[in-house]
């Protein structure tokens, strides 16, 4: 008796004495099955080692039903077991992250490098600032014309000695006289329209105004006519200040000045100030000793440069012109970012200039760094530099001002217009 049960043949082979064509048979899908900790108590299931040694599972089913009681490890070795997966890997091979990512390094690179210029720039601007001189106060400076349009600068180069050695006064050609005088005066006008650069002689034929003394705060009356220079010698800055004031009729903004010293010490500092010299000089008293052509002035020569003026037939108004030229110059090498962003240069030119440079309590350091750009301008065409428009002598083998001229000059750079006026000498 035939125990199996009638289920159409399958199971004892077919009815038919004919064997059977090829069936298809639908292909076993691998269940979902979790990863089950591996078992021991069977052995390792040959089907699976070549796949186990490789890592690689084709997708074809040999007919073996997976899944159900087999427990083989996480890589499938056991019988009934999940077949071993493959893993990619990173091109790099075993054991490579993964790539660095660039635009984030750049990223916090940039940041880092900013945030250092700033904190530099920030202690280099505390610093600069508290070695200034804010010596002079304009507020005591009386009678004071209306506000322009330009920011105006009086520069002044006294002949001060202060802190020089007996060495350094014979060097430098300065001799020993006490006190200081004015050595030159300069009124540099900042304007939109171009920057104005305009030579007082100290000889120049003045009015000297009452004031009221920067000392003592008592009111002086007038001295009448008198040179320049006297005022500064009289009573100082501010004094110096109201006569200009009181003969152009145009406000001073701020008040800056240089001595012998400190003007030596800069150029040094740059490492010299490169000028074309167009005709060869010699002046025994200022030490000048110049051959035609450009050259490089250290701090001594530009010194006797700047202060010559017997070499010359215009004497003090030929002094005035190199004056212009050499600070332009000097102002030109100073302000670049070769010594702007280098600190072995900022530094020393800083120091030596801040010890000795006197500027007005309401002049910043940002006030000084426009300065000397507008400086800086006219050397580079942006601007012009000009003498006092003189009409002739004065008493005392002074300078008279050409007074129209003076006027219409003054009221343009007022109205920050362009300056047309042309000086004679």
């Amino acid at each position: 008796m035939n125990d199996w049960p009638d289920d159409g043949g399958y199971g004892r082979g077919p009815a038919n004495p004919q064997p059977e064509g090829p069936r298809r048979m639908s292909h076993v899908q691998r269940p979902q099955v979790p990863q089950q900790p591996p078992r021991y108590d069977q052995g390792p299931n040959p089907d699976f080692t070549q796949a186990q040694g490789a890592g690689y599972d084709s997708g074809y089913n040999t007919g073996q039903v997976y899944g159900g009681g087999g427990g083989g490890g996480d890589q499938g070795g056991g019988r009934g077991g999940i077949p071993p997966q493959y893993t990619p890997r990173s091109p790099g091979g075993p054991g490579t992250g993964p790539a660095p990512d660039w635009r984030r390094r750049i990223k916090v690179g940039s940041v880092v490098l900013v945030v250092g210029v700033l904190v530099w720039g920030i202690g280099t601007y505390a610093w600069a600032s508290s070695r200034m001189r804010n010596e002079v106060d304009l507020s005591k400076v009386i009678e004071r014309p209306s506000e322009g349009d330009c920011t105006t600068y009086l520069i002044v180069g006294s002949d001060s000695r202060e802190g020089m050695s007996a060495e350094e006064k014979k060097k430098l050609h300065t001799g020993s006289a006490e006190g200081k005088r004015t050595d030159s005066m300069m009124i540099l006008a900042a304007c939109s329209g171009g920057n104005t650069m305009v030579s007082l002689p100290r000889d120049s034929w003045v009015t000297i105004p009452s004031f009221v003394g920067s000392e003592s705060g008592k009111q002086y009356a007038a001295r009448g006519g008198s040179k320049l220079n006297a005022a500064y010698a009289m009573d100082g800055p501010e004094l110096l200040v109201r006569t200009v004031e009181y003969n152009t009729g145009l406000r001073i903004d701020h008040y800056a000045e240089i001595g012998f010293a400190g003007f030596a010490n800069i150029v040094d500092a740059l490492g010299g100030v490169e000028l074309n010299i167009e005709k060869g000089f010699k002046d025994k008293k200022s030490g000048a000793n110049f051959q035609a052509g450009t050259q490089t002035l250290n701090g001594e020569q530009a010194l006797a440069f700047v202060r010559t003026r017997y070499a010359f037939a215009e004497s003090d108004l030929a002094r005035t012109k190199n004056q212009q030229k050499f600070l332009s110059a000097l102002a030109n090498q100073a302000a670049t970012p070769g010594t702007i962003l280098n600190p072995f240069a900022l530094y020393p030119t800083l120091g030596a200039g801040l010890d000795t440079l006197i500027v007005d309590k309401d002049m910043s350091l940002y006030d000084l760094g426009k300065m000397f750009f507008a400086m800086k301008g006219i050397s580079g065409g942006d601007g012009r530099s000009m003498n006092m428009p003189i009409a002739g002598s004065a008493p005392q083998g002074s300078l008279k001002w050409d007074m129209p001229k003076v006027k219409q000059l003054v009221e343009q750079i007022r109205n920050d217009e362009k300056v047309t006026v042309e000086s004679n000498r």
